[in-house]
């Protein structure tokens, strides 16, 4: 799958509103970072701003009147970042967060009375941190998320929503991540259907024993690190949440021919198979009790998903043998598609599309 250049190269997160409840920090008209609830890989800064890290990182709050303005930025001043939000339980839009200026941002509801609002981080770890200051407004209350059951979703560039919306900026034009929408991909899709939680721990490129256009570092080598970029010193804390499925989307980079410029050899069945077993070990290490669930791709297709589908076939039957008391490892083998987003990568409706088809799969794990 082709995606941004190695300079940007590296999941989390989006939460419903459905049942929201607040986490009890009194009203107020200000609320600072340290009293906003993140959800997804963040961070608290020295200063005690959040860093929304990864795709769908998340907060949540309610206000009162006809607007609130919240205090975000980022760190280069030469670049550009978004924001999306969600208010009354409605999605609304993306919102331009640029380095050489720090503006409040300003969200208006419709008539008075209490609102809710839920602000996604819209691009992916790769494309740098957007940091929380605090938020002002009538009557502010921080929200938790609601308790539910937990899905991580684990993948490339297609879990991440990259190349995705092209309302603001047509295919070709603007920088790669003008086009991302986390919000719109199919794994939050999923998490809204089912009223569930999810985290989106995705790196656009990536694969399980070498990228789009080159060896590493692959999402075993980032996986624990906070930011996902590689040989970094902040080290995430996987005890901050416990998934109940962990779903796995690698493979379209591994089988991917590259740019063709850089050497590429043929696929490599064994390692691939090696690579990813290792990895699931790894990440059952990290969360013992996760079923596991491996997906296939809709950007592979002919021969090339016949040997998709063997591989993560023989994947599961190694974890199964090796784990004989968990839960079986779970596959989902997505519909070839005819991708209508740029670059080759799903559109924000094909991802509604494979939010239908994904949905029932994960429902039935998480009965």
């Amino acid at each position: 799958m082709k995606k941004f250049p190695a300079l940007f190269f590296v999941v989390v997160v989006g939460l419903l509103y459905t049942g929201c409840k607040p986490s009890g920090t009194s009203e107020s008209n200000l609320l600072p970072a340290t009293s906003l609830h993140a959800f997804g890989r963040t961070l608290l800064t020295d200063s005690g701003y959040i860093e929304l890290i990864s795709s769908a990182a998340h907060i949540g709050f309610t206000f009162s009147g006809s607007q609130c303005e919240i205090s975000a930025y980022i760190t280069d001043p030469a670049a550009h970042n978004y924001l999306q939000y969600e208010l009354d339980g409605v999605y609304q839009k993306r919102v331009r967060i640029s380095g050489d200026r720090r503006q409040p941002i300003v969200i208006t509801a419709s008539g008075g009375g209490s609102h809710t609002l839920w602000l996604y981080k819209a691009t992916e770890a790769h494309t740098g941190a957007i940091f929380i200051k605090n938020v002002t407004g009538e009557n502010l209350t921080a929200l938790e998320r609601p308790k539910a059951s937990l899905i991580e979703f684990i993948g490339n560039s297609i879990t991440c929503g990259a190349a995705a919306d092209t309302s603001e900026f047509a295919c070709g034009t603007g920088v790669y991540h003008d086009q991302h929408n986390a919000y719109m991909a199919y794994g939050p899709r999923v998490a809204r259907k089912l009223n569930v939680n999810f985290i989106l721990s995705s790196v656009s490129g990536i694969g399980i024993y070498r990228n789009w256009n080159s060896d590493g570092p692959t999402m075993p080598q980032v996986y624990d690190n906070a930011d996902f970029q590689f040989e970094s010193k902040r080290l995430w804390n996987f005890s901050t949440y416990t998934p109940d499925v962990v779903s796995i989307a690698l493979g379209t980079n591994d089988f991917s021919n590259g740019d063709g410029i850089r050497p590429r050899l043929p696929f490599d069945s064994a390692t691939y198979i090696d690579n990813y077993i290792k990895f699931i070990q790894h990440v059952k290490s990290k969360y013992p009790e996760a079923q596991i669930a491996l997906l296939g791709s809709p950007m592979v297709g002919g021969n090339n998903q016949l040997i998709f589908q063997h591989c993560l076939a023989s994947v599961k039957k190694n974890i199964d043998r090796l784990y004989p008391t968990a839960k079986p490892v779970a596959l989902l083998f997505f519909k070839p598609m005819q991708a209508n987003g740029c670059t080759g990568h799903p559109s924000v409706d094909d991802h509604a599309v494979l939010a239908e088809e994904a949905a029932p799969f994960f429902e039935q794990l998480l009965r």
